[in-house]
């Protein structure tokens, strides 16, 4: 089972970058997937999670109007696209997958995912 992140880098407050992350080893279209992140010296928290079909997204308050998250069953990929990026997004943002298809698991927390992925960071500059 893998899930790999990519396409973190340095970006300037007010700019865009696009997050995806490649699932291998596992049934990608039977699980939810989620974005979650970590800023130096915080907790792991929440950012943005789909339902296997891709029809339902949920998204952290401090997210909304400027993060997009999608999925791709085709490819077996995830992406979120962060638009409007504030210094205070700057963090290591993990992918991470739920095996739970009724929709019951809260998908805010980081205990119900089976596995994660290794971190891409983004860090933005102001």
């Amino acid at each position: 089972v893998q899930l790999q992140a990519s396409g973190g880098g340095l970006a300037q407050a007010g700019g865009s970058l696009t997050l995806s992350c490649a699932a291998s080893g596992f049934v990608f279209s039977s699980y939810a997937v989620a974005w979650f992140r970590q800023a130096p010296g915080k907790e792991r928290e929440f950012v943005a999670h789909i339902d296997w079909r891709g029809s339902r997204t949920y998204l952290a308050d401090s997210v909304k109007g400027r993060f997009t998250m999608s999925r791709d069953n085709t490819k077996n990929m995830m992406y979120l696209q962060m638009n409007s990026l504030k210094p205070e997004d700057t963090a290591v943002y993990f992918c991470a997958a739920d095996g739970d298809l009724t929709g019951s698991d809260p998908y805010d927390d980081r205990a119900q995912y089976d596995y994660w992925g290794q971190g891409t960071l983004v860090t933005v500059s102001s």
